[in-house]
């Protein structure tokens, strides 16, 4: 077994690769950029090595740096990971001249299936299924027009080195081909270099399956079974699941077969995954096609370590070592179902525009480690995390937007897709928009829930996965307004004078709130009864609130309903999640807008004449903005005065209990 490798790649598949090696007493190297230089993935490995700018061009896509870095370093062997550099034949091939074991398939199996026409082309030799279609050399506008119309409308006009959906255009008539064809050449130029394409059939409710191969240097195979990941956005998975459901036990071995005969055809060595587009006939009958072969380990390759109990990254090594593979087809069993979710930084209903921003909070289900591929190994209630980050981290717009992958395993798919629905419930990410909520509505679209899968999902269930408020406007006020009494409460002394409970010895005190939610503004009043009690209202809606703090959160009662929600202030937003869902309230201090209003830096004023309660500060204190800084009282009502920006407290101008006229000034923060 080698000692020490070199991880090309960043990440989570860089601190996936770092554990398994780790387990094994392998030593690893970490390479990084400008931008990952406090990554987690650098942390993740025993020796880490500094190889370039931000973008990937100038630091992870420099094989000649990567290939220094593993010599400096007496590495051995690199790991490629997936993207970047793992599908490069020219990469391969250096580490092999550097004397270096690329951990991965040779040079010549990359290139036979680089190029999707001529690895069809190698398919259809090797008895492998194909799709109808075109893969010729020949791109002339006519001949391939011609072709389209000999394999029928409809079809697909695909990028012949394309990838991740580009350089891709369905064309449903005769007509349109033209200015597809066009479109698909302009990308394919601007992506790949080459502006090569082929022609298939376009396959009506297509399911997206996929085979785990592994080869080792004596010339054996196997099959892991495979992976449905039919539920795509713009041509990218989304939430992949092993096995695939309601796949016919004579067809799994059809495709694994299949499979073994793709990776055979090119002495394929190592971790692959062959895809495949499966037809669905309206009798439930299905036909399997030959799409492509990934020469790389996937994304998604927990889903299948779950349903195996294997580790293939310990498999990648030890057959990078001149080992045979560890067990033979007739060992390998299907144990239970897994699932796979993407937690990307992106909004989905803005068309899954990607987003940036930091990591203020980044709660996952369970402090996970990784062991084994199997999760009943490492995680006894199922449910594993793969993520390159930690709370803090800043997810930069250099790479790819997957914040994690979250994998959860049961017995049946059922009690997978339960497993999966409270795993993302618990999932707490505040700094920046993911796709979590988005992730629970697809799990709870009924064609998802049923095992109705094809690649259309998506646009087909659109009604029930977009623009959808779990939480309500009732349970996003009462979470933020216990929320904020229970920090003014954690800073009460012990005095009678600090308390907040709003006791008055004559009337009712009144508090207001200010919202915004759902883009609406909404008033709260806050009324505390004379026996201890609070009377929450805004608009029609009106009750008794009680709240506690709980281990998980708080427990809110409120207008019939009560939940344990989690509360997480940042800047002037409350981001509540509940089991239901999450949601984002803001809240709107008037006075802190008041104060910003008068121009006066670090100056905070009363905008009325009133009374101190409490601040909540001391001098010395670093404030951000938005924070609450003091209560005032006035007009029989309690306001809170934040801060107008970030900075630290210099002075307190007044005491709790001092009356105050209009345009005091109370608080002075630098900035």
């Amino acid at each position: 077994m080698f000692t020490k490798i070199l991880i090309a790649n960043r990440g989570e598949i860089a601190c996936r690769v770092a554990a398994t090696a780790r387990r094994m007493a392998v030593k690893t190297v970490a390479v990084y950029s400008d931008a990952d230089a406090n990554a987690k993935h650098v942390g993740a490995c025993d020796e880490a090595i500094y190889i370039g700018g931000s973008a990937p061009k100038d630091s992870y896509l420099r094989w000649e740096r990567i290939l220094n870095a593993a010599k400096v370093t007496g590495a051995q062997a690199i790991h490629p990971g997936y993207g970047f550099l793992s599908e490069n034949e020219e990469f391969a091939q250096a580490c092999a001249e550097a004397g270096l074991v690329f951990i991965g398939p040779p040079p010549s199996a990359i290139k036979a299936m680089g190029l999707k026409a001529e690895s069809k082309q190698l398919m259809e030799k090797a008895g492998v299924p194909l799709v109808p279609g075109y893969h010729g050399h020949d791109q002339g506008s006519v001949l391939l027009k011609s072709e389209a119309a000999r394999i029928g409308y409809p079809v697909l006009i695909k990028a012949s080195a394309g990838g991740g959906g580009k350089g891709m255009r369905a064309v449903d008539k005769a007509e349109d081909f033209d200015a597809a064809l066009a479109s698909c050449k302009r990308e394919a130029i601007n992506s790949f270099g080459d502006d090569a394409v082929l022609i298939e059939k376009y396959v009506q409710r297509p399911r997206h399956i996929e085979i785990q191969v592994f080869g080792d240097t004596q010339g054996n195979y196997v099959h892991l079974f495979e992976r449905d990941c039919s539920v795509q956005r713009r041509h990218q998975k989304v939430l992949e699941e092993a096995p695939a459901p309601g796949l016919a036990e004579h067809m799994r071995q059809q495709m694994g077969d299949a499979a073994i005969a793709a990776a055979r055809a090119v002495k394929y060595v190592g971790a692959g995954t062959v895809e495949f587009i499966v037809e669905q006939q309206p009798d439930g009958a299905m036909n399997f096609f030959f799409m492509e072969m990934n020469t790389r380990l996937q994304v998604e390759h927990p889903v299948t370590e779950a349903i195996t109990g294997l580790d293939l990254v310990e498999w990648q090594l030890r057959v990078a070592c001149g080992e045979t593979l560890p067990l033979a087809q007739s060992q390998l069993r299907i144990i239970g179902h897994a699932i796979e979710a993407r937690i990307c930084a992106e909004t989905p209903d803005n068309n899954f525009l990607p987003a940036t921003g930091t990591l203020h909070v980044f709660n996952s289900p369970e402090d996970v480690t990784f062991e084994r591929g199997g999760l009943a190994n490492s995680l006894g209630a199922g449910v594993r995390l793969d993520a390159g980050v930690r709370e803090g981290d800043t997810i930069s717009p250099f790479y790819d937007s997957m914040v994690a992958k979250l994998i959860v395993h049961g017995q049946t798919r059922e009690e997978a897709l339960a497993r999966m629905d409270v795993a993302l419930a618990k999932t707490h990410i505040v700094g920046l928009q993911t796709n979590v909520q988005f992730l629970r509505h697809v799990l709870h679209s009924r064609s998802f829930a049923q095992a109705q899968l094809d690649t259309a999902l998506i646009p087909r269930e659109q009604a029930v996965l977009f623009k959808q408020e779990p939480v309500g406007v009732a349970m996003a006020v009462a979470s933020s307004v216990a929320k904020t009494l229970l920090n003014e409460r954690a800073c009460e002394r012990a005095d009678p004078f600090s308390r907040r409970d709003g006791w008055r010895s004559h009337g009712l005190n009144l508090r207001r709130f200010e919202f915004e939610f759902g883009g609406e503004q909404v008033s709260a009043n806050l009324t505390y009864l004379h026996d201890g009690a609070l009377h929450l209202s805004f608009g029609e809606t009106a009750g008794t609130l009680t709240f506690a703090a709980v281990d998980s959160g708080v427990d809110v009662q409120y207008a019939g309903h009560r939940q344990t929600v989690s509360v997480y202030k940042h800047r002037d937003v409350d981001h509540v999640f509940t089991a239901q869902g999450a949601t984002q309230i803001v809240v709107i201090d008037l006075l802190a807008h008041a104060g910003d209003s008068q121009g006066e830096g670090g100056r905070l004023t009363a905008p009325m004449p009133g009374k101190i309660v409490s601040f909540s500060i001391k001098v010395g204190d670093k404030v951000a903005k938005g924070q609450a800084l003091a209560v005032m009282e006035a007009m029989k009502m309690e306001h809170t005065i934040a801060a107008p920006h970030d900075g630290t407290v210099t002075e307190l101008l007044y005491a709790p209990g001092d009356q105050v006229t209009e345009g005091s000034e109370l608080i002075r923060v630098s900035s």
